[in-house]
């Protein structure tokens, strides 16, 4: 389409007389001669006397966007408010009725593109609209009236409220005593008019997060912001979307198209980018795109997200533009502000946490108009801290090895790469590891080796420029198609040679959850083959950790503060258990369409799940969970003014490294992993369906693999890690047995296995050693509890694992 264009018919209102009505009023001119004037896209005024803010509304019943969000933040990842957080995006119109003017909000998920007006009008009468505020005239002047917008945007239009709430952080209201227009931030441009609030929230903390972050708990004051931005012109063209091509976008109920056709009509989100000559093969674009990055960002933090924003230029290049994608740092004479301006915000924390890569976009035609990156400034800190725990960073007793810092900003490059990507409409692809990382729209794991001479080396931490899947989707979203182009056969056509390239696609939906299927959509993981790399990985863990000690941490450094840096390397294998789990009742699969060329499902092969368990089942071996003696000895109680935090291991023994709670959080990942109920269903299906692994083939493998081998001293910490691990495998063969809300099948295998164990334990001659009398009577004794009261059981609780995520990303870091 060349033009989407739709018709949106209002209601009548019933009008009062405009005339009756303005008798009394006096005009804008003399309402506003003694405030401060800001002349722009919707005039407004100052009045300092009051501290009050009037728009000048001469647009009713012309669409108008707008935008609320957060301009100064809390700074709690938790919690989730951050300084530049975009809030809604909506469509409104002021409409007059009578003393009042009214903020419409027409429903766009309901249209007719039609052009019969009255087929419009019945679509447009068949579905609720919103009212969001009610505006009394104060002046008015040759059709332009004058409305007092203060209270509106003193209001909590962010949710901050609920935000508090639903995170059991505390109730919190508007105290409007302690708000304010915020004037330093209200600005008017010519696309665009900006209002910002300093609104205060009372009330009283109820979580630790509000405390951590607040000076007082009960104020919490926070910036909200409010944009009234002009919407494009109707000559942009939109783009239907295809559910391989890897775009976020928009969608809507078309009540105008044939009855063959989709009632859901969806198109890409896209910035407008156009060829100076579309019938060359490279051209330069009428208007570049071009981002700018946050002045307040520090080097080498600055260049490092310049030059990995930049990388996108390759894709446009191989989509026939020449440099029609710029990165540069905000000109000092610039506003962030100004809609013409897509920027990338660097934003401060308590604790590392998300990026984020969102928009301002068009609801009608899914067409970007701003791009907006926050990235988290603490994200850095956790790759050097990776890098830290694997080499020993101080032995020179320095500043330590400059390799950290390195890898450190060569993911910063990446994700300043992947948050953009997001605002120029791509989704995130989490099975481009599996092609030589072919997107950085991947979660990536510092990909590390170690060299001949036996060192770890850090050349291929993270990749250093745009994927190939990146140029294909780049191509398919801006190419720009000479006059009298078949479009949509063309876009075909470059999607089938995406799908000829061999390029994997999946997204969120097929990656994320611990019960997600596809044996190759992983988040932080690499590798062609999940069981390979995660053998390989443990290689190198198991390396790191024997060198482990006092040089990994500077000179000065509390020696308990060695705990903080083996978190990372500990459980450096979390990831890839995720990854080789998924090939446990896997099932490859894609986002096919009728008439591609793409395979229909189909479930990994047995030999290759039998890979993956036992894979996993390594994960349990006490060779695998035990740390040397020599690092849990120089282990000391954290002194004071340090505390453990919940990116340290739990502790039930009250000292500073408790080897039992880390194991037993290693544990605890494989398994909730492995023995997932949804994954067991899958695989009680495939063994039905086409003779693969069991259910009961997974359990009694499990069982074994945390048998104490024999000939091991009971004594010993090997025979005491396998005494804790089956006890946790015991504990999920307990929770599948009594789960009535999973597979009856797979919980009738847990019900066999569990009275298998209780015969077993009930006639086997008692162990002459008393750990092992200990251990089976426990066994024993859980059984019979849960054998009295299924319902009431209580599995007893495994140790947490320490915070990982995002380990390797910013986001569920999504585009809105």
């Amino acid at each position: 389409m060349k033009n989407l264009l739709y018709t949106l018919v209002w209601l009548p209102l019933m009008l009062i007389s405009i005339q009756g009505v303005a008798q009394g009023l006096p005009t804008i001119e003399e309402k506003t001669k003694d405030m401060q004037a800001f002349e722009g896209y919707v005039p407004f005024y100052y009045e300092a006397s009051t501290g009050k803010i009037f728009w000048e509304l001469d647009k009713l019943n012309a669409e108008i966007l707008y935008v609320n969000g957060l301009s100064a933040g809390l700074g709690s990842n938790d919690i989730g408010l951050d300084r530049k957080q975009l809030g809604n995006t909506r469509i409104i119109k002021f409409v007059r009725s009578g003393p009042k003017i009214l903020m419409m909000q027409p429903n766009l998920d309901y249209r007719a593109i039609s052009d019969n007006p009255e087929e419009a009008k019945s679509v447009a009468e068949a579905f609720a609209s919103s009212a969001l505020w009610g505006f009394k005239v104060a002046a008015q002047s040759d059709g332009r009236v004058l409305v007092d917008a203060t209270d509106f945007l003193l209001r909590d239009a962010h949710g901050v409220s609920d935000r508090l709430r639903s995170s059991r952080e505390g109730s919190y209201k508007v105290d409007k005593g302690r708000s304010a227009i915020y004037m330093d931030a209200t600005k008017n441009f010519p696309k665009n008019s900006e209002f910002d609030a300093i609104i205060t929230f009372a009330g009283r903390a109820e979580g630790r997060n509000v405390r951590s972050v607040t000076p007082s708990s009960e104020s919490i004051t926070l910036r909200m912001h409010h944009s009234l931005v002009e919407l494009p012109d109707n000559n942009y063209q939109a783009r239907k979307t295809d559910p391989r091509s890897g775009y976020f976008g928009i969608s809507y109920q078309d009540y105008a198209v044939p009855i063959d056709q989709p009632l859901t009509q969806s198109f890409i989100n896209r910035h407008r980018l156009e060829k100076k000559n579309p019938k060359a093969k490279r051209s330069e674009a009428v208007e570049p795109i071009v981002y700018y990055l946050d002045r307040g960002t520090p080097e080498p933090i600055r260049s490092a997200l310049l030059e990995g924003a930049s990388w996108w230029n390759q894709a446009f290049e191989a989509a026939g533009y020449i440099d029609a994608f710029q990165v540069k740092v905000l000109p000092d004479d610039a506003d962030p502000m100004d809609v013409r301006y897509n920027v990338i915000n660097w934003v401060h924390r308590s604790t590392r946490g998300w990026s984020y890569g969102s928009s301002v976009s068009d609801p009608r035609t899914g067409e970007i108009i701003k791009g907006h990156v926050l990235l988290g400034s603490l994200r850095v800190r956790q790759d050097f801290l990776i890098a830290q725990g694997l080499i020993e960073a101080y032995k020179n007793k320095g500043e330590g090895d400059p390799r950290m810092i390195e890898m450190a900003l060569a993911r910063l490059r990446q994700l300043s790469a992947h948050e953009v990507g997001h605002t120029l409409g791509l989704a995130h692809n989490f099975a481009a590891s599996v092609n030589d990382r072919a997107s950085v729209m991947d979660y990536p794991h510092p990909y590390l080796s170690i060299d001949d001479q036996g060192n770890v080396t850090f050349d291929a931490a993270y990749e250093t420029g745009i994927g190939e899947w990146d140029k294909r989707a780049i191509i398919f979203g801006y190419q720009d198609f000479p006059e009298g182009t078949d479009e949509e056969k063309a876009l075909r056509n470059i999607i089938e040679e995406t799908i000829d390239m061999g390029l994997l696609y999946i997204s969120d939906d097929g990656a994320r959850a611990a019960s997600t299927a596809h044996p190759s959509a992983h988040l932080w993981d690499n590798g062609k083959h999940a069981v390979e790399e995660l053998n390989r990985l443990a290689g190198l863990r198991q390396k790191a950790l024997a060198s482990f000690g006092e040089h990994n941490i500077p000179t000065g450094t509390p020696m308990a503060e060695l705990e903080r840096v083996l978190v990372p390397l500990y459980m450096s294998h979390r990831y890839q258990v995720n990854a080789v789990s998924k090939m446990i009742g896997g099932v490859n699969y894609t986002y096919k369409v009728k008439g591609d060329s793409q395979a229909l499902p189909t479930a990994v092969p047995k030999k290759e799940q039998e890979k993956a368990l036992k894979a996993l089942l390594s994960t349990l071996d006490p060779a695998f969970l035990e740390v040397p003696e020599h690092i849990r000895k120089m282990i000391p109680p954290a002194p004071i003014g340090y505390r453990k935090g919940r990116e340290f291991f739990p502790s039930q023994t009250g000292r500073g490294f408790d080897l039992l709670s880390a194991a037993g959080s290693s544990v605890e990942h494989t398994l909730n992993q492995l023995l997932h109920p949804t994954r067991l269903a899958r695989v009680d299906e495939q063994y039905f369906e086409q003779g693969g692994l069991s259910v009961m083939d997974i359990l009694d493998a499990t069982w074994d693999a945390t048998k104490t081998k024999p000939g091991v001293d009971p004594n010993l910490m090997e025979a005491h890690l396998s005494r804790m691990a089956q006890k946790r495998v015991l504990a999920h063969f307990l929770n599948l047995a009594g789960d009535k809300n999973i597979s009856q099948a797979v919980a009738a295998s847990a019900v066999s296995k569990v009275r298998q164990l209780e015969i077993m334990l009930s006639t086997r001659l008692p162990s002459k050693n008393s750990q092992g009398r200990i251990h089976d009577q426990y066994m024993a004794e859980q059984i019979r509890q849960f054998r009295l009261q299924p319902e009431a059981y209580n599995i007893p609780s495994a140790p947490r694992i320490p915070d990982g995520s995002p380990i390797g990303c910013g986001h569920v870091g999504h585009f809105h």
